[in-house]
């Protein structure tokens, strides 16, 4: 009967709110409520709330886990990324603490730790918010992953610090755990590309990042991100990362459905999530204006401010560990954000573009990190969007005589690329700042070779718009993408395994005729 109600709530809450343009993870939130209301009347089984309890356990682990596969190091030691979330997190307490305290006549400790408990921001929701959009790994997503870590990281010391509970000395082992790097690297070239593969990412997430750093005192969590971290240099993490994608997603249906089964909240625990929820905004301008300071361009200010603004999972975890009796109402205030954040993510970029005259003048007047190339030098065809695709399509137009620049979003992956000896520059082609300003004069043809379908649509449509006359020439993976994007003003849009397939058929071809 488990599997049926389950099952059952969560396909059909899912499948209902995705028809009215939200994220699925607001129906699995909704559905946890369901069964905590009516479970019981159709036979949900008492263990039901355990069972749910590991399932969503495992899927945190394999998601912070996929995380650490694409992190780098660099990327938490970034000013932004101390700064920024350490200087939110501290103002963010230094307000909720005495106004907790005097507003609803709690002590100081109580107040302390609920304040602690609402300053994280979600962690399982900005990583699948950014992973679903290809996000994660652009300026923006990096540095919202990165404040995430650091904010993960300070939740585990204030569990630490109030429970009582401290690292064993076997705990020491993990400073070792960089000498296991090439036996890791190794094992993962071992692994093929099937089934073993899989396992070998469940075993890296789920045994020695989970059990083995549980066993000596030290976070699971931080353990799994730490095994993914480990693997994020080898050439084929992207690859392991995908073949858990939807393992991953399955196991984390569980953990939304458990928040929604954290009990049925009475009036004041429903009061005290709504004026946390009236209150949420403010999180976010917060990170705004806080990311602002540390010189970021007001786009990636926003985009990364939205991505962090929903309290989080781990603040769940501090209160079960410290603060018991706040679970509840913790919970439903953590499942309203999320359903206030999600819909906000998602329509992130057109709402930027609305706004974007008004955010832009608190931009500083300096050098910015994340600052985008306006002049393009003597390039003639321009590709935007260096994976596999792009990068093969750069490859096939230098070697045939053309001068080509790159644009990528991801700054570690265009450091890759100019490593290789490839022409490539730092931009988000999603980004109308970089459209207004740069100088498309000199080229001939642009190549839109990103991931997101979306991302092309507004990159084609802003080429016209800016009276771009050459050819814009797209690939696309799916045929109802293809009216899409031709519509938005690209000349031509093929298919990418279609086009695979007859490039393998000239190659028969090629060979029957010798």
């Amino acid at each position: 009967m488990f599997e049926v109600l389950v099952l059952s709530f969560a396909f059909f809450a899912g499948l209902l709110v995705k028809q009215i343009g939200l994220p699925p993870l607001v129906g699995f939130l909704a559905a946890g409520f369901a069964l905590n209301a009516f479970g019981p009347v159709l036979g949900l089984p008492d263990t039901a709330g355990d069972i749910l309890h590991y399932v969503a356990h495992l899927g945190v682990l394999m998601l912070l886990f996929s995380v650490g596969l694409k992190l780098k190091i660099g990327q938490l030691v970034q000013p932004q990324v101390i700064g920024g979330g350490m200087l939110h997190f501290a103002i963010t307490v230094g307000i909720f603490t005495p106004g907790i305290h005097f507003f609803m006549d709690v002590d100081w400790n109580t107040a302390l730790l609920i304040a602690m408990a609402l300053g994280f921001s979600s962690t399982v929701l900005a990583a699948k918010i950014l992973e679903g959009k290809r996000e994660i790994a652009a300026f923006h997503g990096r540095v919202a992953i990165g404040i995430l870590i650091i904010q993960d990281i300070v939740a585990l010391g204030v569990i630490a610090a109030w429970s009582g509970e401290t690292p064993s000395i076997w705990a020491l082992w993990i400073l070792g755990l960089p000498l296991l790097r090439p036996v890791l690297h190794k094992l993962l070239d071992l692994s093929g590309h099937d089934e073993i593969m899989v396992l070998m990412g469940m075993v890296m997430a789920l045994v020695i990042g989970g059990y083995a750093f549980e066993v000596v005192g030290v976070s699971p969590e931080i353990g799994a991100l730490l095994m993914g971290v480990l693997l994020a240099n080898h050439k084929r993490a992207t690859e392991m990362s995908n073949s858990l994608w939807s393992l991953k997603e399955i196991f984390l249906v569980g953990f939304f459905l458990e928040i929604g089964m954290q009990g049925l909240p009475d009036m004041s625990d429903v009061a005290f999530a709504l004026v946390f929820a009236l209150i949420l905004p403010l999180k976010g301008l917060l990170f705004f204006f806080i990311l602002i300071l540390f010189r970021l361009r007001a786009r990636n200010a926003m985009l990364a401010g939205l991505s962090l603004t929903a309290y989080s999972e781990f603040g769940l975890i501090v209160s079960a560990a410290v603060l018991p009796e706040w679970i509840v109402p913790l919970a439903l205030t953590v499942a309203i954000s999320f359903v206030i954040a999600a819909p906000l993510n998602r329509f992130a970029h057109p709402m930027f573009t609305r706004v974007e005259r008004y955010l832009g003048k608190f931009e500083l007047k300096s050098k910015h990190p994340d600052e985008e190339p306006a002049e393009f030098g003597d390039a003639q065809v321009l590709v935007l969007g260096m994976g596999r695709t792009g990068s093969a399509a750069y490859d096939y137009l230098a070697a045939h005589g053309n001068s080509v620049i790159g644009l990528e979003s991801d700054p570690y992956r265009v450091a890759a690329q100019v490593e290789k000896g490839r022409k490539v520059l730092y931009t988000d082609a999603e980004d109308s700042n970089f459209w207004q300003g740069a100088d498309f004069s000199g080229i001939r043809a642009v190549v839109l070779a990103m991931d997101l379908v979306d991302a092309k649509v507004f990159a084609a449509r802003q080429l016209r718009a800016k009276g771009f006359k050459g050819a814009v020439i797209s690939h696309a993976l799916y045929e109802d993408h293809v009216a899409r994007i031709v519509e938005a003003g690209a000349d031509q849009t093929y298919l990418t395994m279609q086009e695979a397939g007859k490039g393998l058929g000239k190659h028969v071809q090629s060979a029957l005729l010798q």
